[in-house]
């Protein structure tokens, strides 16, 4: 619990019991409460502590009397407020449902009917404010509530009693009142009488989006818009939905007529027009364009006021006009048990630059860890367990991540709720971006971009590899804001070979692709530019058209030494708003990792000191003597045997892609998973290469991973994520042993297998007897547990914990599977992991283990956030 929640829970201790918070906005925080005196489920408000600081109590609490008087069916009440331990609040009822602006993000936009519905009942609501004096000044979907279909509007005169309490002071808290979509003209200009007209303004831009998906104005920063809303008229409704009947098109551009005085007079007259199928503004104009000719005066104020709005216009550009802002540049340290997890893509940024994400430590292996701007601690986000590779939605209330050990895509609101499964087939974690389309942009299993949409579905080709110009995959997405394209990397050779890599762009419209420059990973900067890092880890960027989708001129090197791990990970992240978020550490081993030895201790030391690959998967013949591993390279896995004690290193295989070893018990032979087939079969070959590789099994379908039991009659094997068993040199029916489960292990006596599985809803390490694996089954782990090994004696059993530690349980003898004493032995952090099949191994003597250690100098690098980071682009590359 942070600082500040422990004040606030403290000092409403007396009449809230503050639960959890759902939300955090421009002007207040919101958290879930119990009210103690009503026995009742309430939100509270907590005005920000800078704004706050601005009010004062007794006049913030004066003008919110005001709005607490409002009883309308379709207005949220006001339930209490005041002041505790310097926090200024409010309380509403907490309603079950979702806001407007949730159900676009789902559904982007409303059936007309219910569009119109919704906007009547609204109006209703803003009549009968305006007629008790109070104008609401920030509608926008977000403050509109949807409680089984019926809309409740929030913060009903929250914003005047804010503006009146701060009597004209709201510049001195960096804040500014209403949102630029929805902003009236007048509101816009700063004008200080601001009336009901400008409500209808505001409900006029909801209905529009309703309707067309998107507000009538749209730009790429809050001065574009505001720009947009004074100066632009928006396109009609029917160019954009035919469909949209007549009266309700012409009552949505009354609505946001420029002038006030050219809207509806009331709320009331823009929901009879709505509904009033004759309705239509040819009258109107039909009429003025009937009158007498214009008179020499009339002639002469035409020029004046253009004049006007030209002056106005200047005036207005002066006033808006970017005031360059101050770079900062600083690290942000994590505490230990916040910090990032090892590997992988781990950091992103809201959209409006007020929360960081990023992939630390959890119960298994690792989940997303939320940090708003304003606070010292992150908080980890529920649902996320085993999460990587974290992107915003557009409008920052949810994000999509990537769970390694499940191999899906899910998404997750930041204001609370389970995660939901988005996509799973085949898709890697190469990335993932949210597109304004409402669709998840991520890599697909053809090798080329696939997108999905955000409330899960088939996943639709985006881009298609071209393999006579080398492309071997297509990672790493980023849709641009505007919908027309997006950036991604072009993977040509080996997954470390990175000078090869190229960044491109894909036009949606047509499907095809084309490069740009040559790099690693790239983002697009709202200022306009493109920003890549290249093979040596410098961050470059270069102007960069929307439009075109083309480079418009030259790149400029910003940054050395950026962090970039196995595979092209790297820590990256920029803001709508100018917030630039990286690691730096340089390149790990040049893209590459080391075999060590590990006490248990937790001592590293290099196997063969200079060794170094792409490695995954080793395990040690039964002797201790050799050590078979997979190594990729140029886009191949081969698989390897390696002499210890600095011996020498000889290449297995040679065709096809091949991975997972495992040694015969008489240590003379490697089986192996190969795609030299049609599917991923089973290959066995000696282990001094005397002779050719031979099948050993082909289920039919793609096996995942293989073992031995120790005696050697029976092979256990993965195939669509459950665990299967048949036995050697016989023609025996394989027989399903575990469901949904990974990892598994035969005790050296043959009695027990191990294995990891999610069959609790949380991945845990579990023990059953072989092979009559149904006769009964324990866990072994207590808080998460991946890749069971077993002792060489059968005395111990180890695992890697949730807490990222590797762990040894006593095995105790007897005619049934008992634990005694458990023990952390190591971290693995730097170590790799693996939930699908052990990434170490156990040497004979129980003492030392055969890990995969990653390059990463994380250690050695930081976590840099940078603020205003558009003006140093500005400056150093251009527009």
């Amino acid at each position: 619990m942070t600082d500040l929640l422990a004040r606030l829970t403290t000092a409403l201790a007396d009449r809230y019991t503050i639960q959890r918070e759902l939300g955090a906005g421009g002007m207040a925080t919101v958290y879930l409460a119990e009210d103690l005196k009503h026995k009742r489920k309430v939100a509270v408000k907590v005005l920000r502590p800078e704004l706050a600081a601005v009010l004062g109590a007794e006049r913030f609490v004066q003008e919110i009397t005001t709005t607490a008087n409002l009883q309308h069916p379709h207005i949220l009440p006001l339930f209490d407020s005041g002041e505790a331990d310097g926090f200024l609040y409010y309380v509403m009822p907490y309603i079950e449902g979702e806001t407007l602006r949730e159900k676009l993000n789902r559904e982007t936009q409303l059936g007309i009917e219910e569009a119109v519905r919704v906007t009547t009942e609204v109006a209703d609501a803003l009549d009968y404010a305006h007629r008790h004096h109070v104008i609401h000044r920030d509608i926008k979907p977000e403050n509109i509530l949807l409680h089984d279909g019926r809309p409740m509007v929030a913060d009903f005169g929250i914003a005047l009693a804010v503006s009146a309490a701060a009597g004209g002071r709201m510049t001195e808290t960096g804040l500014s009142l209403g949102t630029p979509h929805y902003m009236s003209p007048e509101q816009a200009t700063a004008e200080k009488d601001i009336t009901a007209r400008s409500d209808v303004y505001s409900l006029g831009t909801v209905l529009y989006e309703t309707l067309t998906g998107e507000p009538p104005h749209m730009g790429n920063s809050a001065q574009q818009i505001i720009m947009k809303i004074v100066t632009d008229r928006p396109r009609p409704v029917t160019e954009l939905r035919k469909s949209v009947p007549p009266n309700v098109t012409a009552a949505v551009a009354k609505a946001l007529e420029k002038l006030a005085a050219d809207r509806f007079e009331s709320a009331a007259k823009f929901s009879e027009a709505l509904t009033n199928p004759a309705f239509t503004l040819s009258t109107t104009r039909a009429t003025v364009m009937a009158g007498p000719p214009p008179d020499w005066r009339q002639r002469l104020a035409v020029p004046l006021v253009a004049l006007a709005v030209l002056l106005g216009a200047l005036a207005l550009w002066g006033w808006l006009r970017p005031i360059p802002k101050p770079v900062s540049r600083y690290s942000i340290n994590l505490p230990e048990e916040q910090a990032l997890a090892a590997g992988g893509a781990r950091v992103a940024v809201s959209p409006d630059g007020s929360r960081l994400v990023y992939v630390g430590p959890g119960e298994e292996n690792s989940r997303l860890w939320v940090r708003n701007r304003d606070q010292l601690h992150a908080t980890p986000l529920p649902g996320t367990d085993g999460a990587k590779s974290p992107f915003f939605s557009p409008d920052g209330s949810r994000l999509g991540f990537h769970v390694g050990s499940e191999n899906v895509w899910r998404v997750v609101s930041l204001d609370g709720g389970p995660p939901i499964t988005v996509a799973d087939s085949g898709i890697e974690e190469a990335g993932g971006s949210w597109g304004s389309d409402g669709h998840l942009y991520l890599n697909g299993e053809l090798n080329g971009l696939v997108r999905v949409a955000e409330g899960g579905g088939s996943p639709e080709a985006v881009t298609m590899r071209d393999t006579a110009q080398g492309e071997v995959s297509h990672i790493w997405p980023d849709a641009l804001p505007s919908g027309r394209g997006v950036v991604f990397t072009v993977r040509r050779g080996g997954r470390m070979s990175f000078a090869e890599w190229d960044i491109a762009v894909a036009d949606l419209g047509t499907g095809t692709h084309t490069v740009l420059v040559p790099g690693v990973r790239a983002r697009y900067a709202a200022s306009g530019h493109l920003l890549y890092v290249t093979a040596d880890g410098t961050l470059m960027a270069v102007p960069f058209d929307e439009a075109t989708l083309a480079v418009t001129g030259d790149a400029v090197a910003l940054v050395q030494g950026l962090r970039v791990a196995l595979h092209g990970f790297i820590d990256l992240a920029v803001s709508a708003t100018g917030t630039l978020l990286y690691t730096t550490g340089g390149v790990l081993g040049g893209g590459l990792a080391e075999m060590v030895w590990v006490t248990r201790d937790g001592t590293a030391e290099e196997i063969d000191p200079g060794w170094m690959g792409d490695f995954t998967w080793p395990r040690v013949s039964p002797d201790g003597t050799q050590l078979a591993v997979t190594i990729a390279a140029n886009d191949e896995r081969q698989m390897w045997v390696k002499e210890l004690g600095r011996g020498p290193l000889r290449k297995l295989t040679f065709v096809g892609n091949n991975s997972q070893p495992a040694w015969t018990p008489n240590g003379r032979e490697v089986a192996f998973v190969s795609s030299r087939g049609e599917n991923n079969d089973l290959y066995v070959r000696r282990a001094d290469a005397s002779a050719p590789a031979e099948l050993l099994l082909d289920a039919g379908q793609p096996i995942g991973e293989v073992t031995y039991s120790p005696d050697g009659t029976w092979l256990i094997y993965r195939v669509n994520g459950d665990l299967y068993g048949v036995r050697v040199g016989g023609d025996s029916v394989p027989v399903r042993l575990v469901a949904t489960a990974a990892s598994p292990a035969v005790s050296p006596d043959g009695r027990w297998l191990a294995y990891n599985s999610y069959e609790s809803g949380r991945i845990e390490v579990y023990v059953c007897p072989f092979p009559n694996t149904s006769e009964g089954r324990w866990q072994v782990s207590t808080d998460g547990g991946i890749e069971p090994v077993w002792a060489h004696s059968g005395r111990e059993l180890f695992y890697k914990g949730g807490n990222l530690m590797l762990m040894v349980v006593e095995v105790l003898p007897g005619p049934t599977f008992v634990t005694g004493e458990r023990r952390a032995l190591f971290a693995t952090q730097r170590f790799l992991p693996d939930p699908s099949h052990p990434q170490y191994d156990v040497m004979p003597d129980g003492q030392r283990f055969v890990m995969i250690r990653t390059r990463t100098v994380d250690e050695a690098g930081g976590l840099i956030l940078v603020e205003n980071f558009f003006e140093e682009l500005k400056a150093e590359v251009g527009n």
